[in-house]
């Protein structure tokens, strides 16, 4: 993984072609780069990220931020009340009570 200007980069190698091969994530916009080497995929990572802030720039738009720290999930109702009735057991909001039980799983 690499971070660049709060954004994030997801790398992989491809054996064949000899080259890494990176995507930002968590955006809708498709930005790309690739290197040969660690130093030159680094500086293919920031040029992407410096090259689509530009051009949300120049196009008056503002730029897609990535991992807003809100996403929808949904689940049985079931598991939503279950959730909900520990959460309220112990004092804590059902978000902190997940918050909180998705960080122990990591």
């Amino acid at each position: 993984m690499m971070k660049y200007k709060g954004y994030i980069g997801h790398v992989e190698y491809d054996d064949e072609a000899k080259i890494f091969h990176g995507e930002v994530v968590g955006l809708k916009d498709i930005i790309t780069f690739q290197g040969k080497s660690v130093e030159e995929l680094e500086q293919a990572f920031q040029d992407s990220i410096d090259d689509y802030l530009a051009w949300c720039r120049k196009r008056k738009e503002k730029p897609e931020k990535t991992f807003s720290g809100t996403f929808n999930l949904r689940i049985p109702p079931e598991l939503h009340a279950k959730l909900a009735v520990q959460a309220k057991s112990i004092g804590i909001s059902l978000n902190s009570y997940v918050a909180q039980t998705l960080m122990r799983a990591l």
